[in-house]
C-alpha cells in the first residue's frame, strides 16, 4: 500500500505538485485525511518496467534481457503486456540513445518550498546540444487539455532541477514524456519557469497548511 500522507513542513513531492496543478482542493484533502492506496496493476507493471529499463541501460547491453526477469515485481513469463512494453521500447525512438544519467534523485528549491523527485533519464547526445530530461510513461497520454497542463508541471520541475544539478541555464534543458505504447514523445513548449512554479506553489490552500 502507498500512503498519501506527507507534511508540508517537509519537501513537497512531485506528485503533490501535479495534484496541486490538477485540483488544489484534492491536495488539501490528501494532507488533512491521508488514505492508504493499494497500487493498481497498471502501477505495478509500470514500476516493473522502470526497473527493467534502469537495468537495461545500466547493463550496457551486455546482459540478455531474458536474464532480467527476476528483477520485476511480476512474473514476466505470465505477463504478456509487460513483455510487449519491453519489445515496444526496443523498437521505439529512444532505444538507441544512451542516457547520461538514469534514476536521478533531486531536491530543489522553488520559491519557499523544497521540491523532491526522481528523474527517469537524462540524455546529452542530441545534435543540437544541451540535455533531454525524459520521463517514461507506460500508460495512455492525457485525453484533456487540463490534464496535459497538470502533468506538464512534473516536467517543468524536472527541467529546473536538472539545470541546477548540471549548473546550466534552463534553456539548455529540454523535457519530455515518452509514452512507450504509442512510441510518442511529448515535449510541451509552454512549460512553467521558476516564477510560474512558484506562483503555483503559492496557491496551496490554507486548509492544507500545518
Amino acid at each position: 500500500h502507498r500512503d498519501l500522507h506527507f507534511s508540508l513542513h517537509d519537501a513537497l513531492p512531485i506528485s503533490a505538485l501535479v495534484t496541486l496543478a490538477r485540483d488544489a482542493g484534492e491536495l488539501a484533502r490528501q494532507v488533512r485525511r491521508p488514505m492508504p492506496v493499494a497500487p493498481a496493476p497498471q502501477a505495478r507493471r509500470g514500476t516493473a518496467f522502470h526497473r527493467w529499463l534502469q537495468q537495461h541501460f545500466a547493463s550496457q547491453r551486455l546482459i540478455d534481457p531474458a536474464d532480467l526477469l527476476g528483477l520485476a515485481d511480476v512474473d514476466e513469463e505470465a505477463d504478456a503486456d509487460l513483455a510487449a512494453l519491453r519489445a515496444q521500447f526496443d523498437d521505439g525512438a529512444w532505444a538507441h540513445r544512451w542516457p547520461l544519467e538514469v534514476e536521478v534523485p533531486f531536491e530543489t528549491r522553488i520559491g519557499d518550498r523544497l521540491i523532491r523527485g526522481r528523474i527517469d533519464a537524462v540524455f546529452a547526445d542530441a545534435h543540437e546540444g544541451g540535455y533531454d530530461v525524459v520521463d517514461w510513461k507506460t500508460g495512455r497520454p492525457p485525453a484533456s487539455v487540463e490534464e496535459r497542463r497538470a502533468v506538464a508541471v512534473q516536467l517543468a520541475a524536472y527541467r529546473l532541477a536538472w539545470a541546477a544539478l548540471a549548473d546550466v541555464p534552463v534553456n539548455q534543458v529540454r523535457a519530455a514524456f515518452y509514452y512507450v505504447r504509442h512510441d510518442m514523445t511529448v515535449s510541451p513548449a509552454d512549460l512553467l519557469d521558476a516564477a510560474g512554479l512558484t506562483a503555483l506553489i503559492e496557491t496551496i490552500p490554507e486548509s492544507a497548511l500545518p
